[in-house]
């Protein structure tokens, strides 16, 4: 399985940025995904996750302003993220269970996932 994340970049604050993951080497119609993100001197944490049931979870510091989706038939899993902040600035990592839909208190685990990205930076200036 390989994960391949793309769509950072430098935005002022108050900006947007949709990050994307493609998904490869699996077909599997049970999965969860997510992105994560790792602040210099922070421990990564989780954002945004998403299960084949389309149940979303969301950390309490994008709610309202980030958005998962998840496009089947592309394998691509996307994070829109609107009214970005200074506070927002990490690389954002892309990760995967191929096997396990987690319900709603697992998806924003570390620990849930077996499958991760190389991460995409993510800049956002004041």
């Amino acid at each position: 399985v390989e994960l391949v994340e793309s769509g950072g970049g430098s935005v002022q604050s108050g900006g947007s940025l949709r990050l994307s993951c493609v998904a490869s080497g699996y077909t599997y119609s049970t999965y969860s995904m997510g992105w994560f993100r790792q602040a210099p001197g922070k421990e990564r944490e989780g954002v945004a996750a998403v299960n084949s049931d389309r149940t979303t979870a969301y950390a309490d510091s994008v709610k309202g302003r980030f958005t998962i989706s998840h496009d089947k038939a592309k394998n691509t899993l996307y994070l829109q993220m609107n009214s970005l902040k200074p506070e927002d600035t990490a690389m954002y990592y892309c990760a995967a269970h191929t096997r396990i839909s987690y319900a709603l208190g697992f998806l924003l685990r570390e620990q849930s996932f077996n499958y991760w990205g190389q991460g995409t930076q993510v800049t956002v200036s004041a």
